[in-house]
């Protein structure tokens, strides 16, 4: 399924890894330019910069395909409508072909021709289905998902994602009412599946290749659960899709279990990141809780905002501080010491003989010494004589 060499592959993830040797101090600039010269790898890019530079010249690229392919249709008028977005969403699947055989992979050509043409294929079909939802989202997270599969675009997995969960809201929408008065738990319920089925299938993956899309889609997750169930996000929503009125006086229905919801799972969050040594669940959680907090001001605003910031602040303060001592000193599990694969010395030798011994390179050999040794003044090899 997967286009791309997997030597050339399984060699990126052998660059990204002398690079952070390199950035730790554990290898010279040399040795990691030999490892990159005797490494072939796939055209990347990673400053973020310069590939959103080429996107945007893959846009231009992908625009100027597709109208000079409208200028031989403009004739056809209503039929060309019709089947247009399907030749460029064409266009751009075989444009990723193209480049993907040239060996492009996250470079900002082949995203200006995958995200452009999961565009088309939705605009196609919802000039075909006149704007059916559903269906626009089934065929959008379908297209989506191959782009993964075969191309490893991480943003795919991301596109996919979404579309799949429009795919579940539409759908719920469907039953009318009482879907929508259920939605918040059947989303609940399918992110916790699919939280629990991509961290299985992240275990078990026999080759990394597809672990960022299935990290993402895990992330994703995460945040779907939390929403789902959130005071704020309920309550607008009821407003939105059932025209509920909530009057002065007056809540929700569960009004108590979302209120519960919107601080018990934060915490859960929080709990479960310092235990796994979860960096991603950790931020995760940082964020939920400062959306629950955000959520209980929205509705009820017991203190003035500049006295709730200010007490916010040493809350905050106090936790790091007393945070930062309790882990100080703690060598191993959750310390505040620094990274050692970026901060440290104490194995550079080690490492850097590892790795020339892996790539047959021969380690530097410095024969200037401090101490001069020879003619030396009492007895042994060398001496001549002098105390």
């Amino acid at each position: 399924m997967i286009v791309y060499n997997k030597q050339l592959l399984d060699n990126e993830v052998l660059a990204d890894e002398a690079d952070a040797l390199y950035k730790g101090g554990f290898i010279s600039k040399e040795q990691k330019k030999f490892i990159e010269k005797e490494l072939p790898v796939l055209k990347s890019q990673n400053n973020i910069l310069v590939r959103v530079g080429f996107f945007l010249l893959g846009c231009l690229l992908y625009g100027s395909i597709c109208g000079a392919i409208s200028l031989f249709g403009l004739s056809a008028e209503n039929t060309f409508f019709k089947i247009c977005c399907y030749i460029f969403a064409a266009v751009g699947f075989a444009g990723v072909e193209l480049l993907a055989n040239q060996e492009y992979h996250n470079h900002g050509l082949d995203d200006a021709f995958i995200l452009n043409a999961l565009l088309c294929l939705g605009a196609a079909i919802g000039i075909t289905t006149e704007g059916y939802e559903m269906v626009i989202a089934f065929f959008v997270a379908v297209g989506a998902l191959f782009m993964f599969l075969r191309y490893l675009h991480v943003l795919s997995m991301l596109v996919f994602c979404i579309s799949a969960t429009a795919f579940l809201f539409y759908g719920m929408f469907e039953f009318g009412d009482i879907g929508k008065a259920i939605l918040p738990f059947v989303a609940m319920i399918f992110a916790g599946v699919f939280y629990f089925l991509t961290k299985k299938m992240m275990n078990r993956l026999s080759e990394g290749y597809y672990y960022n899309g299935l990290l993402l889609a895990n992330s994703f997750c995460l945040v779907l659960f939390y929403l789902s169930c959130n005071y704020l996000v309920v309550r607008e929503l009821s407003v939105e899709l059932l025209g509920t009125e909530v009057k002065p006086g007056t809540d929700i229905p569960f009004a108590y279990f979302f209120y519960a919801f919107t601080f018990v799972v934060p915490v859960l969050y929080l709990v479960q990141a310092l235990k796994a040594k979860d960096r991603i669940m950790l931020w995760l959680s940082f964020l939920a809780i400062a959306f629950s907090i955000y959520t209980i001001r929205f509705y009820h605003s017991v203190l003035p905002i500049e006295v709730a910031l200010t007490l916010g602040g040493v809350v905050l303060f106090a936790i790091a501080y007393f945070s930062i001592k309790k882990l100080k000193e703690k060598e191993s599990g959750m310390t505040f010491k620094p990274d050692r694969i970026n901060h440290s010395d104490n194995l550079l030798n080690a490492e850097a003989l590892v790795v020339a011994s892996t790539f047959g390179m021969k380690p530097e050999v410095k024969t200037d010494s401090p101490m001069e040794f020879g003619g030396g003044g009492f007895s042994g090899g060398g001496s001549d004589g002098s105390f």
